[in-house]
């Protein structure tokens, strides 16, 4: 019997800079630099190391170009960057940067809480920063915040989302993740905000990164997989969150994803053992628990992690 599930995933890793850009204390570059490292052993080829924003809007990331110059490039392995304008595109051309990312919302409450802008002006904003990317050869991403609903607005409309994605693209932008930045949404809401996307915009140029807020991540994720899309966002651990959104439970793991998709049988080329030792040195150095319930269960010990692709053990603590 065929299944309606796609081959292989596409894990798009952002613990580095949305999960690290959430906590409260600044770690040392040195630590950022061995997370980072960790992460390029797994056989994750998309990581986002960092964002080139003012120190003053996210002192946790103010070491942003002292971690791209000091990272250990792995063949095969994009190291993006979010940048919020030419300056912040220079600064990452200056440090390396091959792949960028740029942000809106589909709510203007939202776009002006965060960026102080409506979302029109921000889009203006990136048009010069995706033009000279283009030039350079320099791969695109956007992200759309707030598709699935907005801490001040409420309820955000499809067809807003559908407007500013077409807008990303028509801009020269590669490709549009859609978040669901609070972690709101519901499986029949996805179905219905991508049902929308996907009469316009091939499955191909876009990604899912929600937050689990209210413990639907993954069936949120399920949902997206099933109807064609083949990336997916995920923060190892569980880090991450929205200031917006108190209490939230952060991004979906990357070890929870992993384990559903390998138990499925679908492709990612990314070790789950290893993504969980860069997630358990992160999460010492934060002085945090796991959040993700593969590392949960990791710490119950190895029966509870059976399944039908074979038992998992402990990772190797980090010295």
């Amino acid at each position: 019997m065929s299944t309606p599930y796609p081959p292989s995933v596409r894990i798009y890793e952002v613990g580095p800079r949305d999960g690290l850009q959430n906590e409260k204390q600044n770690l040392r570059t040195d630590v950022k630099i061995r997370y980072i490292d960790l992460l390029s052993q797994t056989g994750l080829r998309y990581i986002e190391a960092t964002a080139f924003v003012s120190p003053r809007a996210i002192p946790q990331l103010a070491d942003s170009t002292d971690v791209m110059l000091g990272i250990d490039r792995a063949e095969g392995v994009s190291y993006p960057v979010l940048v919020p304008n030419m300056k912040g595109f220079e600064r990452a051309v200056d440090a390396g940067a091959t792949h960028i990312a740029v942000f809106t919302a589909a709510s203007e409450s939202f776009t002006r809480a965060n960026i102080n802008a409506t979302i029109d002006e921000s889009l203006r904003n990136f048009r010069p920063v995706v033009e000279a990317a283009q030039s350079s050869g320099i791969h695109v991403r956007g992200y759309v915040s707030t598709a699935f609903g907005c801490p001040y607005e409420g309820y955000v409309a499809p067809d807003r989302v559908l407007k500013v994605a077409h807008d990303l693209l028509e801009m020269g932008v590669a490709e549009v993740s859609i978040g669901d930045t609070i972690g709101v949404a519901t499986p029949r809401q996805v179905n219905n905000v991508l049902s929308l996307l996907l009469n316009s915009i091939e499955p191909d140029v876009l990604a899912v990164h929600f937050h689990d807020t209210r413990g639907t991540a993954l069936a949120n994720t399920l949902e997206a997989i099933n109807m064609g899309i083949t990336t997916v966002d995920s923060s190892s651990a569980g880090l991450g969150g929205c200031p917006y959104a108190p209490g939230a439970a952060g991004n979906l793991a990357t070890e929870d994803l992993l384990y559903m998709l390998h138990g499925m049988g679908i492709e990612t080329e990314v070790d789950v053992e290893k993504v969980a030792v860069a997630s358990r040195f992160i999460l010492e150095a934060l002085g945090k628990q796991p959040a993700s319930k593969y590392l949960q269960a990791l710490e119950a010990g190895p029966s509870v992690l059976n399944s039908s692709f074979g038992s998992h053990t402990p990772a190797e603590s980090i010295p």
